[in-house]
């Protein structure tokens, strides 16, 4: 059931409301986009007060319909919605862009009751699509409602989104556009051509339905429309609208994207908005009786029963560490980009296929998916290859700005992939991951560390990011080995050590080999696995820099900027000579043992650069 018919009068009134507390927002915050936010208050008004279901009083309510703002330049008419709902006062509108206001320029969860940062635009369809698919998976009754601009969908990701919305069915989840035609510097690409845009949704598999977005009449009709049409459809309300809709001296015109009214002109702006339309009421209708989701075991301990030496590949344990997971903590759920028989993440799906989401190739949609999941109390576990996250780097950034609680795995880093070549090898990773504030990134060496980091991953709230490597590699560590974020190993010490040597990954195991060599020949060394990229050891690293004469060797298969060589050097500053081994051109393909040689990453080149150090 859909919330409790609000009278036109009314439903008119708060669209003025919504359009006055912007214009005031946005004047006395001296910037904005006021015209964006009057172009949809009256889209704004019948979602808010007449569609949606909502507690006021409580934003957690699992039960609560959802709303995400895409056009998140439009924040100040949201934040005027939630004053109208009872919320927050109007008093709060005004501190708009303040550096003490949880009211920012664009959305973030700062403000309780927004689930996902928004502004980048063109991503907030596929947010909304993972809290429509988390209702779906834990039954609950609640709707999702996005508000998009016209202009932001040329961007590909709202199709990836529309595509996969399609596939699964999402009848829970309703998209708005907001076709005003006008962008930040011209025209859009569509203008107004609102058949054009229906038309491309419902070749993607949508139910949509045209409107004036200024006619009350015809936008609660086409809600109605949707429900008794719209099947097992997602659906989608196509609106022209006017940006700048009732302020005569913004309406339809071009050059006031991201202005706001001057002091001396708002009086006679609002003198335009100054007759009341009807009542000044919400009554809200919230569901009642929703349980929110299981919450699972949250201390998460799992058996691992591995032998030393025994062969195995981290992106492998990856897999098995998953299943073992999922089958204690009910909010984990696994996506993938269709690599899911590389990433080993098929394991989930085969013992728990209503916890694994398909996501194929579209991996900025998947992020984003994972971040509307996230903000509905799952714990997503997105993997797909390392080099193919950089084209969702955009969605890692917003996905760090919404606080988010979403796992990434990496597979199939570096040149010791082999002879896929460079297009496959990601080589970037670990720099665009460690660059996210808060996040924590790791990287397993052997089969036993890997199991370990998953679980630590899954316990921690934020962003963490799991690097995972193609060839196998032998278990180096007891099953019983602990493996806390922000730790590292030391491996090979001894009082006569005359150099350390830092690695993470594959290249721990050409450390080790060129450990036993140089001890053979006199030369004892330290070797630590520095698994915690970031946080890093910085107290471990110090004491063995010290202890074999500020003497470090970092080796990395990746390249040489914001890698592991990176992190250390940040963490030793001035106190050692650090000299890195790192990736510094372009690959070519070949086999692993070959490439890990030729660009200077192998047991040999190691022994060289210590020797060199010496």
């Amino acid at each position: 059931m859909k919330q409790m018919p609000t009278a036109i009068d009314t439903l008119k009134e708060k669209g003025r409301r919504l359009r006055i507390l912007s214009l005031k927002a946005t004047t006395e915050a001296g910037s904005g986009h006021p015209s964006s936010c009057l172009s949809a208050a009256d889209l704004m008004s019948v979602i808010f007060f007449n569609e949606m279901r909502f507690d006021p009083t409580d934003p957690r309510n699992p039960a609560n319909d959802r709303f995400v703002l895409s056009k998140g330049h439009a924040a100040p008419l949201l934040w005027a919605a939630y004053a109208e709902a009872g919320i927050i006062s109007e008093k709060d509108v005004l501190t708009l862009r303040q550096l003490d206001s949880n009211l920012e320029g664009h959305p973030t969860p700062r403000m309780p009751w927004v689930d996902v940062a928004t502004g980048s635009l063109g991503q907030g369809l596929s947010a909304g699509l993972g809290n429509a698919l988390a209702a779906h998976l834990d039954g609950l009754p609640y709707t999702t409602y996005v508000l998009l601009g016209d202009g932001e969908c040329a961007e590909g990701s709202v199709w990836e989104a529309a595509a996969l919305a399609s596939y699964y069915k999402a009848s829970n989840l309703y998209a708005v556009i907001d076709v005003n035609g006008l962008g930040q510097s011209q025209h859009t690409m569509d203008q107004f051509d609102v058949n054009r845009f229906a038309n491309k949704f419902r070749a993607f598999g949508w139910f949509a339905t045209i409107i004036d977005g200024h006619n009350y009449t015809q936008i609660i009709d086409a809600f109605e429309q949707c429900r008794r049409d719209g099947g097992s459809q997602p659906r989608v309300v196509v609106a022209k609208t006017f940006k700048g809709k009732g302020v005569s001296m913004l309406e339809n015109l071009d050059g006031w994207h991201g202005k706001p009214v001057p002091k001396q002109d708002l009086p006679r702006v609002l003198e335009e908005l100054s007759k009341p339309l009807g009542p000044n009421e919400f009554k809200p209708n919230p569901r009642k009786g929703a349980s929110p989701p299981p919450q699972g075991d949250r201390s998460l301990q799992i058996t691992i029963n591995r032998k030393l030496g025994e062969p195995a590949a981290t992106r492998e344990a990856y897999g098995d560490a998953l299943v073992k997971i999922a089958e204690k903590q009910p909010r984990v759920i696994a996506l993938d980009g269709d690599t899911k028989n590389s990433t080993y993440s098929e394991k989930l799906l085969k013992v728990h296929p209503e916890r694994f989401l398909e996501m194929f190739i579209a991996e900025q949609n998947m992020v984003d998916v994972a971040m509307g999941l996230a903000a509905r109390g799952k714990i997503p576990f997105v993997s797909t290859f390392a080099c193919f996250l950089t084209r969702a780097y955009d969605q890692i950034r917003m996905a760090g700005i919404s606080q988010s609680n979403v796992k990434f795995c990496g597979s199939h880093a570096g040149v010791s992939i082999g002879e896929d070549g460079p297009s496959q090898m990601g080589l970037e990773d670990l720099a665009i991951f460690r660059a996210i504030p808060g996040s924590v990134v790791l990287y397993p060496s052997d089969a036993v560390s890997t199991e370990h980091l998953v679980v630590e991953a899954a316990r921690h709230r934020g962003i963490c990011y799991i690097r995972t490597t193609r060839p196998k590699t032998p278990v180096v560590y007891a099953n019983d080995e602990g493996f806390p974020i922000g730790g590292s190993k030391v491996l090979r010490q001894s009082a006569a050590d005359r150099a350390t040597v830092i690695a993470a990954g594959i290249t721990l195991h050409e450390a080790l080999k060129a450990a036993s060599k140089l001890e053979s020949a006199g030369t004892p060394i330290r070797v630590i696995d520095a698994y915690s990229v970031k946080p890093i050891d910085t107290q471990t690293i110090l004491r063995a820099a010290k202890d074999t004469g500020g003497r470090v060797v970092v080796v990395e298969d990746h390249y040489e900027e914001g890698g592991l060589g990176d992190a250390v050097l940040n963490a030793v500053g001035n106190q050692a000579k650090v000299l890195k081994l790192a990736v510094r051109e372009i690959p070519r393909s070949g086999p692993p043992e070959a490439l890990l040689e030729k660009y200077g990453i192998s047991a040999s080149r190691i022994v060289d650069a210590v020797r060199g150090l010496l």
